[in-house]
């Protein structure tokens, strides 16, 4: 049995729900879709910093994950084409929780179970589902303080360990990540950046641990100053998927 995965923001092997799962099933073949929006369309396209980031982090998981398909457009037509070429009987992915992408998500669902693939989605970027943290009367919280005590009473799953992945290769298969041109040219604004950043999931481990280290005592106080280690700099790690909240939770 063959599984793609479709990455978004889970650009990661470890605690990766939607990867653990197909590597029970056999070969996998891991994908990530570049879907730009068109010229004047509401959604906005990513900046030019999350691009820069966009092109190392993807660098990081084909490094950690060999025979990842890079592939460009509309995602439900890639998705049918790829099913083609490798053969797959099913499609798994991590869950994004902005509304176009919901509604888009359930229709890539519900067309593909229609072709009779086995499509399951997961959570991989929460520590609780939206709808796991509700009011007494069953609705959703709407101050913040009595979510955040709700929340609290709830026990994080352990993240799950680093997945062993039988990765269908496929090198005849996607495009080149430099077509993409992800990278700022003439001038190249970000040179000097991976002196600072070290986007994927190695960087954001390294983060967490330097943070746990040195930025945890005296965060209560000292966590708006950008200017000291008290500020965790996880966010883009965390945007990325290179690291889930749950192994974040798990640090004291």
């Amino acid at each position: 049995m063959t599984t793609i995965v479709w990455l978004r923001q889970d650009l990661r092997i470890s605690d990766n729900p939607a990867l653990h799962h197909a590597a029970t099933r056999g070969s996998v073949v891991p994908v990530y879709i570049l879907d730009e929006p068109p010229a004047g369309a509401r959604r906005r396209p990513i900046g030019s910093a999350s691009r820069w980031w966009l092109h190392h982090s993807l660098t990081a998981l084909g490094n950690d994950l060999p025979g990842l398909v890079l592939l460009k457009g509309e995602p439900l037509y890639q998705l049918r084409e790829l099913i083609s070429e490798v053969g797959a009987d099913a499609v798994f992915w991590n869950r994004v929780y902005e509304p176009e992408a919901i509604q888009r998500d359930k229709e890539i669902k519900l067309e593909l179970r229609a072709q009779g693939l086995q499509v399951q989605s997961f959570n991989a970027a929460l520590m609780h589902e939206p709808w796991e943290i509700a009011t007494g009367a069953g609705g959703p919280f709407k101050v913040y303080s009595p979510f955040c005590r709700a929340a609290l009473k709830r026990d994080v799953a352990a993240p799950l360990p680093k997945t062993s992945v039988e990765v269908r290769s496929r090198p005849d298969c996607g495009e080149h990540l430099d077509s993409w041109k992800l990278l700022p040219e003439n001038p190249d604004w970000a040179d000097g950046w991976l002196d600072l950043w070290q986007p994927g999931e190695v960087g954001a481990r390294q983060r967490l641990e330097d943070f746990a280290e040195n930025g945890l005592n005296g965060y209560a106080t000292l966590r708006d100053r950008p200017d000291r280690d008290n500020v965790s700099r996880l966010s883009a790690h965390l945007h990325c998927g290179e690291i889930s909240p749950r192994p974040v939770s798990y640090t004291h």
